[in-house]
């Protein structure tokens, strides 16, 4: 049976980062729904939400000389929203380590973007006050440098624009299922399954569900924008 401890320096291992201090991982990881949590990660889920801000715009400013304010603006959107920091997320396999009340447990909780895209922010905020900015911004590279590597023009975030195709056209919402995953669990593989009523069915494949969905999405649009199935 795995310890509190075996669990720490598990994820410290996954993050990539030694804590000095173990209570601000253990803050970090204190959702507000537990019972008497004035510790919890709210605080520094504010903080981190700031340093992570400040990194990842140094990182586009250094990865895109030559780039516009506008275009940078737009990669720096994407990669701090919600459905990004959930990504993130899930690659860190954090809904095994955040603390949640039973009654958010049974909520789903642990599924939630909201909490696990708060978590992350946490603990970033964490990392920035027991290391220091180096430190933070060397995780915050260690996760996003990838997902920058995807964007050969500015994003344009591909469900959600699939999403607005449809109900341009008065079609039910596009739904994602998941039809395979394999791989290890510190590095699984997704194939995700895009339905668009009155459209024949895309599936595209990453190492997260979200970024599965993304894939089979931006397939779809090409589709579409191709004039193929209009």
């Amino acid at each position: 049976m795995s310890t509190p401890f075996d669990k720490q320096a598990a994820l410290e291992a996954e993050i990539g980062y030694k804590f000095t201090h173990s209570i601000m991982l253990d803050m970090a990881l204190t959702h507000s729904s537990l019972p008497k949590s004035q510790h919890n990660n709210e605080r520094l889920e504010f903080l981190g939400d700031r340093v992570l801000g400040l990194a990842i715009a140094e990182l586009l400013y250094m990865t895109f000389p030559n780039e516009r304010e506008g275009d940078l603006a737009k990669r720096l959107t994407a990669v701090v929203q919600q459905a990004a920091l959930a990504e993130v997320a899930e690659g860190l396999g954090l809904s095994n380590y955040v603390r949640l009340s039973v009654g958010e447990i049974k909520a789903g909780g642990g599924k939630k973007d909201a909490i696990m895209s708060d978590a992350v922010e946490a603990l970033i905020g964490a990392i920035y006050l027991d290391g220091g900015y180096v430190a933070a911004c060397r995780f915050v590279r260690s996760r996003w440098e990838p997902m920058l590597a995807t964007f050969n023009v500015p994003p344009e975030d591909a469900k959600t624009r699939l999403q607005e195709w449809a109900q341009s056209r008065g079609l039910p919402l596009p739904e994602y299922v998941v039809i395979a995953r394999a791989g290890e669990d510190h590095k699984p593989q997704f194939d995700v399954e895009v339905r668009v009523k009155g459209l024949e069915s895309l599936t595209g494949s990453s190492t997260s569900k979200r970024g599965a969905e993304k894939a089979a999405a931006a397939k779809m649009l090409a589709r579409i924008d191709a004039g193929t199935n209009q």
